[in-house]
């Protein structure tokens, strides 16, 4: 069985719709892994509702959401998530310990008229831990603690050899981070948080971002190199950079690191089985 990879939102901080982003997307962060009739969703950012209208034309009734922090970016689409309404659909939702509280939070008065409660779905809700491992189906995952305000969880989904490693919301070091090297190591694909370019992570362009929680893609490529990752995908773009700008990074990211290439909507990678190289 094929591992399949779909973004449906790649965006940091806020959506961003409009003519300047349309081919980059302006969903916040989604990232859908499929394996048979496994499927694992990557944060519930409003990418997540385009997912959930797929879902019911195709008559899937089932998934497990990864919850990588509960910042609003990475949660805010779950209200709009249709198959959470639905009798008969199961909703498997784990991320970190807050992950329960904040997800009845959003959905409370003033914020919003209707309850976490109120959804219809079998809705079962769990909090992990840096290190846990478990079974989605065929897929194994493990998650690992990285660094970012508040802390956030990345995870390594495997099956049969076939990898992904979501890093996103994390901040480099001087030296790549050696917890998230460890998860990455060998990974078939890596999907890091690019959000600044160098000069405006450093601040000679705009204010300095450090302590910010986020990174560049030259920080990928040195975790990337480091774990010896096979492909990099470049994630979580600021919600001012245009899609002519994504361009730009990818291009300079890539003369770095070959096959290096920026997430885009509508994306799909295929990672075969047994093997270690994305389509």
């Amino acid at each position: 069985m094929e591992l399949t990879i779909r973004f449906w939102g790649v965006r940091g901080s806020i959506a961003s719709p409009g003519p300047e982003t349309v081919r980059t997307g302006g969903n916040t962060p989604c990232v859908e892994v499929r394996c048979g009739d496994a499927r694992i969703v990557l944060d519930a950012g409003t990418g997540l509702r385009g997912l959930g209208q797929r879902m019911l034309r195709e008559g899937v009734r089932e998934l497990t959401l990864l919850s990588s922090h509960t910042h609003w970016d990475h949660i805010q689409g779950l209200p709009f998530f249709l198959p959470a309404w639905l009798p008969g659909h199961r909703v498997a939702i784990a991320g970190p310990s807050s992950i329960r509280e904040a997800l009845e939070a959003q959905m409370t008065p003033p914020c919003f008229p209707v309850a976490l409660t109120d959804m219809k779905a079998d809705l079962e809700v769990r909090a992990l831990a840096s290190g846990d491992r478990f079974d989605v189906g065929p897929l194994s995952v493990r998650a690992a603690a990285l660094n970012h305000p508040g802390g956030v969880l990345g995870y390594r989904i495997e099956h049969r050899g076939a990898s992904v490693v979501y890093a996103t919301d994390t901040e480099h070091y001087a030296c790549p981070d050696p917890h998230l090297v460890e998860l990455a190591r060998g990974a078939d694909v890596l999907i890091y948080d690019a959000m600044y370019t160098p000069d405006e992570y450093a601040g000679r362009v705009g204010p300095a971002k450090v302590g910010w929680g986020h990174s560049t893609w030259e920080a990928g490529v040195a975790v990337a190199d480091a774990a010896g990752v096979d492909r990099l995908v470049l994630f979580h773009h600021d919600p001012q950079r245009t899609d002519e700008g994504v361009d730009a990074i990818e291009r300079e990211a890539a003369l770095r690191r070959p096959g290096t290439i920026a997430s885009r909507e509508g994306d799909e990678l295929s990672l075969a089985s047994g093997t270690r190289r994305a389509a």
